[in-house]
């Protein structure tokens, strides 16, 4: 089991996904008419806020076009940790398609990786815009889709959560040299990872045959009606669009339908095999 090598990419594909919810989000600033001075994306990066209050306290003049500019946005994951609330059977596995072979998976194992948001300002108006074009999205979780496992197409959708929102007024010196305003906010993904992907010795199950009863003792009871289902067409894939053929059938015998012959026997044979 382990040595076998493989790599989904889950966490990495879920670390983009977070980062994506707020790559797109804009700030604007207006003059006394009302019309629109200026028109800035925030920028986002994958870093510690360490770094940039570090390289601010290099550079007092904010307003001094440099490197690093304020309004800006930095994530980072901060943790990860298995959760037993959503544990499922360890030995059941389910089985997919890559396009051409049917590949068998283990349960995938639940997750949570913890996020860490920060938003840095030199004014609170801009971390005000910012704020209030993220929180109305968390009730207290957002949904995305990952693609977890792209060969089978295996996808969930990864609730994200909003844990909690904290501020802090960062300065040094007089009231009149302020250095930054910082608004952190802490978030979970619930997300899932997975084994190694193998080959599936079983084929595709293509047809169901389900018996009725007239009675609950199934040694006793004759069977009265018959269901079958069959994919339609026939020669439909996992991932083809296909429906479903119907058929029911009465029966007045003493037969019962044998998994292991794949036939109708008589009921008298079956019971003189149990004994």
């Amino acid at each position: 089991m382990l040595g076998t090598y493989y790599y989904h990419e889950i966490i990495r594909k879920t670390i983009v996904a977070f980062g994506t919810l707020f790559n797109d989000i804009h700030i604007q600033h207006e003059n006394s008419s009302g019309g629109t001075l200026s028109d800035m994306k925030v920028p986002l990066a994958y870093a510690p806020v360490q770094k940039f209050l570090a390289r601010i306290d290099q550079q007092t003049d904010l307003n001094k076009p440099v490197q690093i500019t304020l309004p800006r946005m930095s994530f980072e994951m901060t943790g990860l940790n298995y959760d037993a609330t959503r544990k499922t059977s360890v030995t059941s596995t389910f089985k997919a398609s890559d396009g051409t072979n049917m590949k068998k998976v283990y349960m995938p194992v639940p997750y949570n990786i913890n996020f860490e948001l920060n938003i840095l300002s030199k004014l609170n108006e801009d971390s005000l815009q910012i704020i209030e074009q993220i929180l109305p999205y968390f009730q207290p979780s957002f949904n995305v889709t990952v693609d977890l496992i792209s060969s089978i197409g295996e996808k969930k959708d990864i609730p994200i959560i909003l844990n909690s929102i904290g501020f802090q007024d960062d300065y040094e010196g007089d009231f009149s040299t302020r250095r930054a305003l910082i608004y952190t906010l802490q978030f979970t993904a619930k997300t899932y990872l997975f084994g190694p992907v193998a080959e599936s010795t079983d084929g595709l199950i293509k047809k169901v045959i389900v018996d009725q009863h007239d009675g609950v003792d199934t040694q006793k009871a004759k069977r009265s009606i018959r269901y079958t289902v069959t994919p339609d067409p026939s020669t439909a894939g996992p991932d083809d669009d296909f429906g479903f053929s119907e058929t029911v059938d009465f029966f007045t015998d003493s037969k019962k339908y044998s998994p292991t012959r794949q036939t109708d026997i008589w009921f008298l044979w079956v019971i003189i095999m149990t004994l």
